[in-house]
């Protein structure tokens, strides 16, 4: 078994029930418990997880996002579809944002390869996806990257998308709710994400289905403020419809 292979049944394990214990972890692995402890040591680092006295707990709550290499290796096939359906949305000749996430990363590399488009990405794995396509036009804001998520956040972004004007956005949000709105975990990158609505003309969020309903730490706007929301077809009714009578047109992939 990789350190991979690993990693992911250990985010699996502690996502499961909140809470794992480095004996059962190294019980079910058959590694020693050093090797295990290694492995939490690394995980913390990345933010995905927090290590505990023996073991370790899930960061999920409504102010602490998940770290990006952890939310890379879930829902992945919902993924697949919701990034399949909204690069069909891009039209030829447009200027779009692209925000960091997952689910963004998945839409990207979706693109048809003829697609000729001036795109702003808002994070280093994103400008990396779209660095090598023949007709992109890849454009970076300035700003700080965090680590790790390595998405552009600070002033000099948000100040780069009020000056420049865009006919699409697609943005990832960490919760989609019919009362709280589309809502973020930090702050930080919650003021990239309003900038980046408010400068384009079409706003797109891409979320898989875990998202509705969620309620996260920052208000990004209200439901109605977008025009298109591509999830998963495991996406409650109820709450599709809900979403849906307030104007936003909802794809399900």
């Amino acid at each position: 078994m990789t350190r991979a292979e690993r990693h992911r049944l250990i985010c699996e394990a502690v996502q499961a029930t909140g809470r794992a214990r480095v004996v059962d972890l190294a019980s079910r692995l058959r590694v020693s418990e050093m090797t295990v402890r290694r492995d939490l040591e690394e995980l913390e680092a990345r933010g995905e997880l927090t290590r505990v006295h023996g073991g370790a707990i899930s960061n999920t709550s409504r102010s602490f996002e998940p770290g990006f290499a952890a939310r890379s290796m879930r829902h992945v096939e919902a993924k697949q579809r919701i990034g399949a359906a909204a690069a069909a949305l891009v039209r030829d000749g447009e200027t779009v944002i692209v925000d960091a996430g997952t689910t963004t990363l998945h839409t990207v590399q979706n693109f048809r390869r003829d697609l000729r488009i001036r795109a702003l990405a808002l994070s280093l794995h994103i400008a990396d996806a779209l660095a090598d396509m023949p007709n992109v036009t890849l454009m970076i804001p300035g700003g700080q990257v965090r680590p790790y998520e390595r998405s552009f956040v600070g002033a000099a972004t948000t100040v780069m998308l009020e000056q420049l004007t865009f006919d699409t956005t697609f943005l990832t949000v960490g919760g989609v709710d019919v009362e709280a709105g589309f809502t973020e975990y930090e702050y930080d990158d919650a003021q990239t994400k309003q900038a980046a609505l408010k400068s384009a003309r079409r706003k797109i969020i891409v979320a898989d289905s875990t998202k509705i309903g969620a309620v996260s730490f920052v208000r990004l706007c209200h439901i109605g403020d977008v025009d298109i929301l591509v999830t998963d077809t495991a996406a409650p009714a109820e709450s599709v419809a809900a979403i849906r009578a307030a104007g936003v047109d909802v794809l399900l992939a």
